[in-house]
């Protein structure tokens, strides 16, 4: 019976929210995110009672035996999998100019990594 009351309660309070909205939306200042409220409130009120529905439905449902657990299974051999050793691919050198800009900033980010590793 308390939750009964609880979800009427839930209920008048959120469609009287949403009444408040609709008077918003209509007022002068008011605008399309009030209409929102509007439909979102009644939803906020009926979803206790959805709740309450739902786990006496999954209450009936596990006393039928519906929910019971599976039985267990033994598992099977897991399959091996083996990864083969990855060589490092060859390093290729450019002479372009690009690459000795790049050459250079990794020296500089080697120098800084080594003072800071003092």
């Amino acid at each position: 019976m308390l939750i009964a009351f609880a979800c009427l309660a839930a209920l008048v309070v959120c469609c009287g929210l949403a009444y408040w909205q609709w008077q918003r939306f209509e007022s002068a200042s008011g605008t399309f995110q009030n209409l929102g409220y509007v439909l979102q409130w009644p939803l906020f009120g009926l979803f206790p009672l959805f709740m309450v529905w739902r786990f006496r439905r999954l209450a009936r449902q596990n006393r039928d035996g519906a929910l019971s657990a599976p039985e267990p299974v033994a598992p099977g051999p897991r399959p091996v999998t083996t990864v083969d050793a990855v060589t490092p691919a060859p390093v290729e050198h450019f002479d372009d100019e690009e690459d000795a800009e790049l050459a250079a900033y990794n020296r500089m980010l080697a120098d800084l990594n080594a003072r800071d590793g003092r």
